[in-house]
C-alpha cells in the first residue's frame, strides 16, 4: 500500500457536528479540561506520526515478521520487525500511548470518542504495529476496574507510559471459546502470591523488545474453584518479577517462569507477535476477587472489541485510498457513457459504473462504520463520566447491546470492502507489490479474534435479546424511532430508516417466538440477525449524519446526501435477504444426518 492519509476532515466533522463533541466535553465536569483545539493538533501530529513513521513499516514489518530465538537462560524471545522499536519509542516519547488513560496514573485522560480515532490511525496505517500497545492498554483498563490500589500503584503507571506492556492471556489449545475448559493452575503461597502453571495460545503481543517487562493477564483456576466459567481467577503474571529500588520506584527485576514457547505463523498482521505463553510455576497475584477472573477480563473485552470494529474501519480506510488512486490513474476501455479521455487511448477505470460500485461500497462502509463507532465511543463515555444513574444506565444497556455489532458486522463488511477494493486493481490486486493482498490477509484477523463473529451474533440475540425478551433492543429502537420524529431534513433515509426499525421489531418478536419451540434456532439465525440489526443502525447513522448536512451546501455536505442515497439504494437492501433467511431458521441446516458430513 502506498497511499494513507488520516481522514481528518471526517473525523473533525463526527466531533463538532453530528455529535457535538465539545459541547458533551463542556457539560460535563470531568471532561470540561477536552477542548477541540487540542483535540485537533493531537489528531494532526497523530496523523503526521501514522503516515511518515507508520505506514512505511507495514509492507516490510509483513515481509519481515517477527523473529524467535533463545537467549543464554534458554527463555523463548521475540523480536520485531526492523524500525518497530524506533517507532514504539517516538510513539512512547511523544506520550501517545496513555492518550486515553486515567490522569491519575499518568495518563491524558482523553476520553473514548478521541482514542477511537487514535485507534483508527494507527490501525490504518500498521495493523501489526498498532497491536503492541493496543493490548498494553486493554491491560491497563482491566487492572484499573478490577485490581486492588497496591496492584494499581505499582503497574499502571509503567504501562501507561508506555515502559512496560501488557497482554490478556485466555485461550487454551482446548478451550477457545469455552474459557470454563482452561486447565492453567494457580496454587496459593503463604506470601499472597500464586504459582501459575499452564499454556496459552494465541497471545497477540506475548513477546517482544519495544519493552523492557510485559505484564500478563492470566486466566486460571485455583484449587477446588467451580467447574466452568464460573470457577476462573485472573491474575498479574509479570515478564520480570517487579522490585522496588533505593529510591522507592518499581523497576524490573528477576526473571519470571513466563516465556514464549513459539510465535505462530499466521495469514496476515505478520509483524505483531502471536505467541504460545508457558507457564512453570511462574509467581502471579489475583486481580480481584477469587473466581471473578471472567468477568474482569470481560472488562478489557468489551473496549477491545470496539477496537477490532475500527480495524474494519482501518482496513477499509485504508483499501480504498489506494483502490480510488489506482481508479483514477489505470486506463482500461472506454466509457459506456461517452469518451472521458479524449487524449489516452482508454478512459480511467473511474468512469465505469461497476467500479465505482466497489469504491462506494467502500466508502459507505467506511463512513457510516467510523459514525457507528463514534456513536458506540460516546455511550461508553457517558457511562463512564455522567453523574445521572439513570442515563449511566442507559448507555451501558447500549454498550452492552451493540457492543458484539460493532465487532462483527464492522469487521465483516470491513473484510468485504477491502475484498471490493482489491478487485478494483483486477490482476494487480493479487500480487504483493501492489500492498491490497496484504491488507486483506491483515483484515481478515478481525473478524475472529476476540471472539469470533459467529460467537458475537450469538451473543447478540442469545444473551443481549432473548434474555430479556427484546427489552434493551426494543428501548433502542424507541431512540430511532424518536429521532426520525423529530428530522428536519426531508430526504429518503427517513423512511427507510422506519421501515428498517419496523422490520427489525417484527423479526425480533418472531424469533423470540421461534426461539422458545426450537433449540437450534439461535445458532441458525444468529448471524443474519446480527447482519439484519446491523444494517438498521447504519440506516440510523445515516439518519445521522443527513440531519446534520441539511441546509449546507457545500460539496463536503453534498456528497454525504449523495452516498446517504446509494447506501438506500444498494446496501440497505442487503437487510431483507438477512431477514428472510433468519426467519428461515434453522430446520433445513438441521435436517441432515450425521453420516452425511462424514462422508468423504
Amino acid at each position: 500500500m502506498r497511499n494513507y492519509n488520516a481522514p481528518l476532515q471526517e473525523m473533525q466533522f463526527l466531533l463538532t457536528e453530528v455529535f457535538e463533541a465539545p459541547s458533551f466535553w463542556q457539560a460535563n465536569e470531568s471532561l470540561s479540561h477536552i477542548d477541540m483545539d487540542t483535540v485537533s493538533m493531537v489528531l494532526e501530529e497523530l496523523a503526521k506520526f501514522t503516515k511518515n513513521v507508520l505506514l512505511p513499516l507495514n509492507r516490510s514489518g509483513d515481509e519481515e515478521g517477527v523473529g524467535f530465538s533463545h537467549d543464554s537462560q534458554g527463555y523463548g524471545k521475540v523480536t520485531t520487525p526492523t524500525g518497530f522499536k524506533q517507532a514504539y519509542e517516538q510513539y512512547k516519547d511523544a506520550g501517545w500511548i496513555g492518550l486515553g488513560a486515567t490522569s491519575e496514573y499518568g495518563g491524558q485522560g482523553f476520553p473514548k470518542m478521541v482514542s477511537m480515532f487514535q485507534e483508527e490511525m494507527m490501525f490504518s496505517a500498521n495493523q501489526a504495529f498498532a497491536l503492541y500497545p493496543n493490548l498494553a492498554l486493554g491491560a491497563g483498563l482491566c487492572l484499573l476496574e478490577s485490581a486492588s490500589e497496591e496492584l494499581k500503584n505499582i503497574y499502571l503507571e509503567k504501562i501507561y507510559s508506555g515502559e512496560w506492556a501488557g497482554t490478556m492471556c485466555l485461550t487454551e489449545a482446548h478451550a477457545g471459546t469455552d474459557l470454563g475448559l482452561i486447565k492453567t493452575k494457580a496454587v496459593p503461597n503463604k506470601d499472597g502470591s500464586y504459582d501459575i502453571t499452564g499454556s496459552k495460545i494465541f497471545i497477540t503481543a506475548g513477546d517482544h523488545d519495544l519493552t523492557e517487562n510485559i505484564i500478563h493477564l492470566v486466566l486460571a483456576k485455583t484449587p477446588g474453584a467451580p467447574a466452568g466459567s464460573k470457577g476462573t481467577s485472573l491474575f498479574i503474571v509479570p515478564k520480570y518479577l517487579v522490585e522496588k529500588d533505593d529510591n522507592g520506584d518499581y523497576q524490573s527485576g528477576e526473571r519470571n517462569a513466563a516465556s514464549v514457547g513459539s510465535v505462530e505463523h499466521k495469514m496476515g498482521v505478520k509483524g505483531s507477535a502471536t505467541c504460545v505463553l508457558n507457564f512453570d510455576k511462574a509467581k502471579g497475584w489475583m486481580v480481584g476477587e477469587e473466581n471473578t477472573g471472567l468477568a474482569s477480563m470481560f472488562i478489557i473485552m468489551n473496549y477491545e472489541r470496539l477496537a477490532i470494529g475500527v480495524q474494519g474501519i482501518s482496513v477499509t480506510e485504508l483499501a480504498y485510498q489506494n483502490a480510488v488512486a489506482y481508479a483514477n490513474d489505470r486506463l482500461q476501455s472506454r466509457s459506456d457513457s461517452g469518451i472521458k479521455n479524449p487524449d489516452k487511448p482508454a478512459d480511467a477505470l473511474i468512469h465505469h459504473a461497476d467500479v465505482r460500485r466497489m469504491l462506494l461500497n467502500a466508502k459507505s462502509h467506511a463512513e457510516v462504520s467510523r459514525c457507528f463507532a463514534m456513536y458506540v465511543a460516546k455511550q461508553l463515555d457517558i457511562a463512564k463520566y455522567s453523574n445521572d444513574k439513570q442515563i449511566v444506565e442507559t448507555a451501558n444497556n447500549r454498550v452492552a447491546l451493540l457492543t458484539p455489532i460493532t465487532k462483527a458486522f464492522l469487521s465483516d463488511k470491513g473484510f468485504e470492502a477491502t475484498v471490493d477494493c482489491q478487485q478494483v486493481f483486477g490482476g494487480h490486486g493479487y500480487i504483493r507489490e501492489w500492498g491490497m493482498e496484504q491488507i486483506v490477509r491483515d483484515a481478515r484477523i478481525a473478524q475472529i479474534y476476540e471472539g469470533a463473529n459467529g460467537i458475537q451474533a450469538l451473543d447478540l440475540l442469545g444473551r443481549k435479546v432473548a434474555r430479556d425478551s427484546g427489552a434493551m433492543l426494543f428501548d433502542f429502537l424507541a431512540e430511532i424511532r424518536g429521532y426520525i420524529a423529530n428530522m428536519q431534513a426531508e430526504h429518503g433515509i427517513k423512511q427507510a430508516t422506519v421501515n428498517a426499525a419496523n422490520d427489525i421489531e417484527c423479526l425480533t418478536k418472531t424469533l423470540l417466538m421461534n426461539i422458545n419451540e426450537r433449540k437450534d434456532e439461535v445458532n441458525g439465525c444468529a448471524v443474519n440477525y446480527l447482519h439484519a440489526v446491523g444494517y438498521l443502525c447504519f440506516a440510523y447513522m445515516y439518519a445521522m449524519i443527513v440531519e446534520t448536512c441539511q441546509g449546507k451546501d457545500e460539496v463536503f455536505y453534498a456528497n454525504k446526501l449523495k452516498l446517504a442515497d446509494y447506501f438506500i439504494d444498494h446496501i440497505l437492501p442487503r437487510m431483507q435477504s438477512n431477514i428472510a433467511m433468519a426467519q428461515a431458521g434453522s430446520e433445513s441446516m438441521m435436517a441432515f444426518d450425521l453420516a452425511y458430513f462424514n462422508h468423504m
